[in-house]
């Protein structure tokens, strides 16, 4: 694999780098001094640009002070890093993996659909948090959690924001996660959001009644010089594919949805409507 090809695998290992490295506030430069390192080295390991060794990760974590199965699991991902495709168990910030926000930071396009909950990128603090709790999170990881989603979506007002297309089921926009009147906020947040130039929102009607979407959410990244990758999201892991072969099928995929949603101003409309019928509860 060339080196400007990473791997989901190698990207999302340099995002867990970095983030250690940022937790504990030292700079790229003051780390490459301590190992004898150009800073440079550190930057393309961070971004998945520079195939990292066994021996490098190894380095970074003990400067890092990480031991034991943590440093474990790194290491093998390490080893694993040339490898297409990434099964990642998520631990900490569960459905906010490093990887993902790695993904997403990068992307120059974004494909999300979503047939049970709204997507992380449009959910209010609120709905949020009921999710968190119906999901039985701990109450001591929720704000973080909270924090971390809320910070995923500054993509969307980026200068540099990549064109961001969500597919929401209607039965999403009918189940209250939270009272009818902060799920009316919620609901006129995502019709804000819709006013983006670079945010489209299209709805499935209950009216189809079985459609594909029905098999599960997915997200397909589109990036400007690395190959794209789909991020299937289960409860406590994430499958990230990138063979060909894999993307073709969700590209498919996509262009069916395309075809089955209501048209985008409908689909806005039609949310909004929604709105309203709950604030009158």
């Amino acid at each position: 694999m060339s080196a400007d090809q990473p791997t989901v695998t190698s990207r999302g290992l340099g995002a867990e780098l970095r983030s250690l490295r940022k937790e504990r506030r030292l700079s790229s430069t003051k780390i490459a001094e301590q190992l004898g390192w150009v800073q440079s080295k550190i930057s393309k390991i961070e971004t998945g640009k520079q195939k990292v060794t066994p021996t490098d990760v190894a380095s970074l974590l003990a400067v890092y002070g990480v031991t034991g199965h943590e440093r474990d699991r790194m290491i093998i991902k390490a080893e694993n890093a040339g490898e297409l495709g990434l099964w990642e168990k998520q631990g900490g910030m569960s459905r906010d993996s490093h990887t993902l926000i790695q993904l997403e930071a990068e992307a120059t396009s974004i494909f999300n659909l979503e047939p049970l909950v709204l997507p992380g990128l449009l959910q209010t603090p609120d709905y949020t948090r009921a999710l968190m709790k119906s999901g039985n999170i701990p109450e001591s990881d929720v704000e973080v959690r909270v924090a971390a989603r809320l910070g995923r979506q500054a993509i969307l007002s980026r200068d540099d924001a990549p064109a961001v297309e969500f597919v929401i089921d209607e039965g999403v926009l009918r189940r209250l996660m939270v009272p009818a009147k902060p799920m009316a906020r919620q609901l006129r947040h995502v019709v804000e959001t819709s006013e983006r130039p670079n945010v489209t929102v299209r709805v499935l009607p209950l009216s189809l009644g079985g459609h594909s979407g029905l098999d599960g959410s997915f997200m397909l990244l589109d990036f400007a010089r690395q190959k794209p990758v789909v991020h299937v999201e289960h409860k406590i892991s994430a499958l990230f594919l990138e063979e060909p072969h894999e993307i073709e099928v969700y590209r498919s995929e996509v262009a069916n949805l395309r075809e089955i949603t209501l048209k985008p101003a409908a689909s806005v409309d039609f949310i909004s409507a929604i709105a309203r019928e709950l604030d009158q509860e």
